[in-house]
């Protein structure tokens, strides 16, 4: 695999590019993949991307940091590819709502607000639209509102994605319209309509596995176990319903569980697997399906002409997926602003 500064140049036979003017990396005993792509992260700084890139983690889909300001920053600083959708809406009764900070023009409480969102998301150059749904009566927006939300995202060419971490939430998001459901239930798995509905309505499950297990471990509340998110994504799974890996890094206060940058992919590849994905397919999770979910054409694949994003690795992690975790080296197809300037 030639590398030309940020693109794969080329894919060749072992020994053709012996006599070009390139710095080998003998991968001898190694598997050679495509940069993973983590596909729910809230981002504080760049040292968070640092700390993704250190794990493989190339592109970080950031699920609700502000202020913009912010963002426009570690896209332009950090060495990892970002890409955000800015606050999520949420209602005022959520207990999102209460995160310290979130902006005020984030909180929405009829479809006639959740269009200005929208509009205020875009006009800060977001890249897609989170949606904070509740189970219906506990404080969210309502399906209407939501509905409004997708109408207008989806005019302006960005999709939305909905949090949803109980099943009534997933009905209400269903209704509504979004293109992606991130986390998966807790108070109770999918039954057979649910995950049939999500299969008609082509929508993508990234479920955070390593994220319930901690808000259900810290949460102690009754009927809420991590075996209802592991059994909704084997379920999801098993019916073709398309999985990509997320993971839910924090460090924020005010929420249920706090979960490490980079490391967590991993654990989240693990998760995957248990729930019954091959190590293959949870590969793909992190790579090509992550990439064709979130229209990222140039990424997830190491073919010529995409982003030379690569992770080489001890082992095979197509036969055991804990071996993703043998991080021999890094390849960045972006560098940091501070590796620019001296170069």
């Amino acid at each position: 695999v030639v590398a030309d500064g940020p693109v794969i140049a080329a894919v060749e036979a072992a020994g053709a590019v012996a006599g070009q003017d390139a710095a080998p990396v003998r991968g001898r005993g190694a598997v050679l993949l495509p940069g993973l792509i983590d596909a729910h992260v809230h981002l504080r700084g760049s040292a968070d991307l640092e700390e993704l890139a250190r794990w493989g983690v190339t592109t970080a889909l950031d699920m609700g940091s502000w202020p913009p300001a912010l963002i426009e920053e570690l896209r332009r600083v950090g060495p990892v590819d970002v890409r955000s959708s800015g606050a999520g809406a949420v209602g005022t009764g959520s207990l999102q709502a209460k995160i310290p900070g979130r902006p005020t023009d984030s909180i929405v409480t009829t479809p006639e607000e959740g269009r200005r969102f929208v509009a205020t998301r875009v006009a800060e150059g977001m890249d897609y639209i989170k949606v904070i749904v509740d189970p219906p009566g506990r404080g969210g927006p309502d399906r209407e509102t939501i509905a409004a939300i997708v109408q207008v995202a989806h005019g302006a060419g960005r999709m939305v994605v909905a949090h949803v971490s109980n099943t009534g939430a997933v009905a209400t998001a269903q209704a509504a319209g979004v293109d992606v459901l991130t986390h998966a239930p807790l108070d109770a798995a999918l039954g057979e309509a649910a995950v049939a509905d999500v299969v008609r309505s082509h929508r993508t499950s990234v479920p955070t596995l390593v994220m319930m297990e901690g808000v259900a471990a810290n949460a102690a509340v009754p009927g809420l176990d991590y075996r209802h998110a592991r059994d909704s994504v084997a379920a999801l799974h098993r019916a073709g319903v398309p999985i990509v890996l997320g993971t839910d890094a924090n460090q924020s206060p005010g929420v249920p569980a706090n979960v490490p940058y980079g490391e967590s992919t991993h654990r989240e590849l693990e998760l995957l697997v248990e729930a019954g994905l091959t190590p293959s397919e949870a590969l793909h999770a992190a790579t090509g399906a992550a990439a064709d979910r979130f229209g990222l054409p140039d990424r997830g694949r190491i073919a010529p002409g995409m982003r030379a994003d690569l992770l080489l690795v001890e082992g095979d992690p197509t036969t055991d997926i804990t071996a993703s975790r043998a991080i021999r080296t890094v390849h960045l197809a972006k560098r940091p602003a501070h590796e620019d300037h001296h170069a």
